[in-house]
């Protein structure tokens, strides 16, 4: 998939913006994996301090579509790891963001995928299976549903309503 640089998405979408349609997530996060940038359909999840979920959505076929989790901003423990980060990429996923923390930063830098969370901590989460698929999330001061499209590179992160052409 061919890479949009954010800025000049902004830049050229300015009517969309104004709309509402393309909206930008607040400069919260740090940048993790191979893929500086990376876009792709969203697939939402909200969680809080549990991963099993997260585990279930990343073993089914990615399709280049990037994992959105709303953790709560937990920085309490982490909710992605080294073993689901070679899960995704192996899988096919474009990439996660995470409202929350990651760990294995090393391995995760390793994969081949885009990954961005609010910080890493080497505590790892709870595994009891509670999670939300697929419904509207809000952070980062935006609200993010299932299907839109998420653009990410060095400069931000972009949630729109439909698919920018590059």
């Amino acid at each position: 998939m061919a890479s949009l640089a954010t800025a000049e998405a902004c830049d050229s979408n300015a009517s969309l913006l104004a709309s509402g349609d393309l909206r930008c997530l607040q400069p919260m996060f740090q940048i993790y994996g191979q893929c500086r940038a990376f876009s792709g359909p969203i697939v939402t999840l909200k969680v809080f301090e549990d991963n099993v979920v997260v585990r279930e959505l990343l073993e089914t076929r990615g399709e280049g579509r990037v994992l959105v989790i709303d953790g709560g901003g937990s920085m309490r423990c982490a909710l992605v790891g080294g073993n689901l980060g070679q899960l995704a990429q192996n899988m096919g996923w474009a990439g996660i963001v995470v409202n929350g923390c990651i760990r294995d930063v090393d391995e995760i830098n390793g994969c081949d995928i885009g990954v961005r969370a609010l910080a890493s901590h080497p505590v790892k989460s709870n595994k009891k299976g509670v999670g939300e698929r697929h419904v509207p999330i809000h952070f980062a001061g935006t609200l993010i549903r299932d299907g839109e499209w998420l653009y990410a590179d060095s400069d931000g992160i972009l949630v729109s309503k439909t698919e920018l052409s590059v």
